[in-house]
C-alpha cells in the first residue's frame, strides 16, 4: 500500500476539518428562521452575543460559542454573504462537496466550486489517481477542485482560515504553502455593508460632525481588538431605535491614527465609545460612554446627550415676543410633555443658531393661554417673525417616526426663516423712514405731555432691554392708524404723542401717578391727559397687540382713568 504524503494527509485532515464547520446550519446557530429579517437576525445576535461573551459567560466551551455565534452573524447579516451561503452552503461561493452525484461520471464524486461540475477545476483527480484513503461503500475515489472564488493561488473553500485558526492571525510564512497562496482578514473589524453606521475619516469629521449641531455616536476600534463585531450590532440598534434622531460612525484608528491620536480616542486593549455632544458646549465636544454594553443604557445615554437648546418656560409668566433688534425669527412648541420632546432637542441642535426656540407643557386645547395663541390642536408650533408678528405655524403635529417628524418641520422652519428673512429686508428699506420715539425730559416736556396734548403715552424702562422693547413697540404704534369710534374725543393721529421715561432717574414723575412709583415692574405704560391730570396705565405683557389694544382702549374711551396725586414733575437735567 502507498503511503501519502504528509502534506497530503495534512491537507485531507484540513479538508475534513473544513467540512465539518462549513456543514453547520448558521440559521440553527443563532437559532432562527431561514426567512429571518436581518432585523430578527440582529436581535438574535445581540441576545445571544450577550449570554456567551467571555467576559460575563466564564464556563467551558463559551468562548468557542461566542467565535461560533459571531461567525454564523458575520455571514448572515451581510447580503451578499448570506446569498452565496444560502446557495451554496458557504458565504464565499466557495468549493461545497456533493456526494452522489454519479450520473455519467464513472461512478466518482467531485469536489465542485459553485456547481461548476466534472472538468471546472483547476485540479482534478480521477480513480486511480487518488486511493479512497481506506473509505467505505460505493465510491470508488475522490476529485477535488481547487481555486474557487479567491481567484489563482486561494484555497477557496476555507483552508486559510484554518491556517490562521491553526498558526494564528499572522499568516506569514504559510501564504506559499504548499504551492497555494492566500490571505486572511480579520473577523472582528466592522463590515463595510452596515447600513447604519458610518466610516468617519478627519475630513468627514471636520465637514458632517463638527458644530452641526447632530449629535453622533461613534466609536474607535483597531481590526485586531476583540468585540469590534458585538459593539458594532449594539450600535446598529441604538442607531434604528434612535434613527432620525443621531447618526452613528466608526472610526478605524489603524488608518486613522494621528486622527485618532490628536482626538484622544485611541482605543488600546478594546474599542471605544464616543458621544458627540452638545450638553456642556455650544461647539459641541467628544464624551466616552464608559457604562454597560447594553442596547437600553446605551440609548439613555444618548438620549441623554441630545441637545438641550430650547429654552423651557411657564407659559403663565412667558413675555411673548415683540419686536426687538435681534434678527432671528422665535418658535415655541406647546405640547403635554413634561419635558421637552425628543424631536424639539434634535431641531434646537440643528436650528440652534438660526432660531431662538422655546416649548412649554399645556394640559389642553382648553388652556387659556394656548387659546390666546389662537391654537386649536397640540403639538402645535408658534412662532413670531423679528419685527414681533405672530405666526401659528402647525397645530396638532402627528409624529409617525423621529426621522420623518425632524424632516417635515425642518421644512417647516426654513419656511418660516425665509419669511423672516423677507420681512427684514422690507424692514431695512424703510427702517430710516420710521419714527423715533423721544426720551422725555425737562426741555421738550411740554411740547410732548404739555396742556396742549390731549393724550401723551409715555414707555417708563429701568433697564436697557425694556427701553429697546418699548421704544420699537412704541414706534410700530405709532405709523399705525388705530380704529377709533366717530364720537370719539380724539379725531386725528397728532391727537396723541410718544414718549419715553427713564424710571431710573425719574421717579419723581412716576410717583405722581402711583404712591410706590411703579416700582415692582422693569416696564410699564401711562397714558396721561395733561388738562385733566388724569392717568391711565398698563403693565401687562408687552406686545404689539396688547399696546395697541391698550391706546385703542384710551383713544375710545374704554378704559377708566384715574386722578393723578400730584402734578407730575420732571426732574431737571444736571
Amino acid at each position: 500500500m502507498t503511503r501519502l504524503p504528509f502534506l497530503t494527509l495534512l491537507l485531507v485532515s484540513l479538508f475534513v476539518l473544513t467540512l465539518e464547520a462549513k456543514t453547520k446550519d448558521l440559521y440553527k446557530v443563532l437559532g432562527v428562521e431561514k426567512t429571518a429579517s436581518q432585523r430578527e437576525i440582529q436581535k438574535a445576535f445581540h441576545k445571544l452575543s450577550l449570554q456567551y461573551h467571555p467576559d460575563k459567560n466564564k464556563n467551558k466551551g463559551a468562548q468557542e460559542k461566542f467565535a461560533e455565534i459571531n461567525n454564523a452573524y458575520e455571514i448572515l447579516s451581510d447580503e451578499e454573504k448570506r446569498k452565496n451561503y444560502d446557495m451554496y452552503g458557504d458565504e464565499k461561493a466557495s468549493p461545497r462537496f456533493d456526494a452522489g452525484h454519479s450520473q455519467d461520471n464513472d461512478g466518482y464524486t467531485y469536489f465542485t466550486s459553485g456547481g461548476g461540475g466534472p472538468g471546472h477545476g483547476q485540479n482534478t483527480f480521477r480513480p486511480g489517481e487518488w486511493q479512497s484513503m481506506g473509505g467505505s461503500g460505493g465510491s470508488k475515489s475522490f476529485s477535488f477542485s481547487f481555486g474557487g472564488s479567491g481567484g489563482p493561488g486561494s484555497f477557496g473553500f476555507g483552508l486559510n482560515d484554518i491556517f490562521s485558526n491553526f498558526f494564528g492571525s499572522d499568516t506569514k510564512g504559510w501564504g506559499q504553502f504548499g504551492g497555494f497562496g492566500g490571505s486572511t482578514r480579520s473577523q472582528s473589524g466592522p463590515r463595510s455593508s452596515s447600513k447604519n453606521i458610518r466610516t468617519i475619516n478627519s475630513q468627514v469629521f471636520q465637514k458632517e460632525i463638527t458644530e452641526q449641531g447632530m449629535t453622533w455616536l461613534l466609536f474607535s476600534y483597531t481590526p485586531s481588538l476583540k468585540g469590534n463585531q458585538h459593539i458594532e450590532s449594539i450600535l446598529e440598534e441604538v442607531a434604528s431605535t434612535l434613527e432620525g434622531a443621531l447618526q452613528v460612525g466608526s472610526i478605524n484608528c489603524e488608518t486613522e491614527l494621528s486622527f485618532c491620536k490628536d482626538l484622544g480616542i485611541y482605543p488600546r486593549r478594546a474599542p471605544r465609545v464616543f458621544i458627540y455632544s452638545y450638553i456642556s458646549s455650544d461647539k459641541g465636544s467628544l464624551v466616552e460612554y464608559n457604562g454597560e454594553l447594553a442596547v437600553q443604557d446605551l440609548k439613555s445615554f444618548c438620549q441623554e446627550h441630545l441637545p438641550r437648546f430650547s429654552k423651557r418656560v411657564d407659559l403663565r409668566h412667558f413675555e411673548f415676543p415683540s419686536v426687538t433688534s435681534e434678527k432671528l425669527p422665535r418658535v415655541i412648541l406647546l405640547s403635554t410633555k413634561k419635558d421637552t420632546p425628543v424631536i424639539w432637542r434634535v431641531l434646537s441642535g440643528l436650528y440652534r443658531k438660526r432660531f431662538i426656540l422655546y416649548d412649554a407643557q399645556v394640559q389642553d386645547v382648553t388652556d387659556p393661554t394656548g387659546r390666546r395663541l389662537g391654537v386649536d390642536a397640540l403639538p402645535a408650533i408658534v412662532g413670531w417673525l423679528s419685527n414681533g408678528e405672530k405666526h401659528v405655524l402647525k397645530t396638532g403635529i402627528s409624529v409617525k417616526d423621529i426621522k420623518s417628524a425632524v424632516n417635515d418641520l425642518s421644512i417647516l422652519l426654513d419656511g418660516f426663516e425665509k419669511k423672516n428673512k423677507k420681512e427684514g429686508t422690507r424692514k431695512a428699506k424703510t427702517s430710516t423712514e420710521e419714527k423715533q420715539i423721544p426720551l422725555l425730559t425737562g426741555s421738550n416736556f411740554d411740547a410732548l405731555c404739555g396742556e396742549s396734548t390731549p393724550v401723551c403715552i409715555i414707555g417708563a424702562f429701568r433697564s436697557s432691554r425694556a427701553r429697546e422693547k418699548l421704544e420699537s413697540i412704541l414706534s410700530m404704534v405709532s405709523q399705525k392708524s388705530l380704529t377709533r369710534r366717530q364720537n370719539s374725543a380724539f379725531g386725528s393721529r397728532d391727537s396723541i404723542s410718544y414718549a419715553l421715561l427713564d424710571a431710573t432717574k425719574q421717579s419723581a414723575f412716576l410717583n405722581a401717578f402711583d404712591k410706590a412709583g411703579f416700582k415692582s415692574v422693569d416696564k410699564l405704560l401711562v397714558a396721561y391727559k395733561p388738562r385733566k391730570r388724569k392717568f391711565a396705565s398698563f403693565v401687562g405683557e408687552m406686545t404689539i397687540e396688547e399696546v395697541e389694544r391698550f391706546i385703542g382702549s384710551v383713544l375710545n374711551g374704554d378704559i377708566q382713568f384715574r386722578e393723578t396725586r400730584k402734578k407730575p414733575v420732571l426732574k431737571q437735567e444736571s
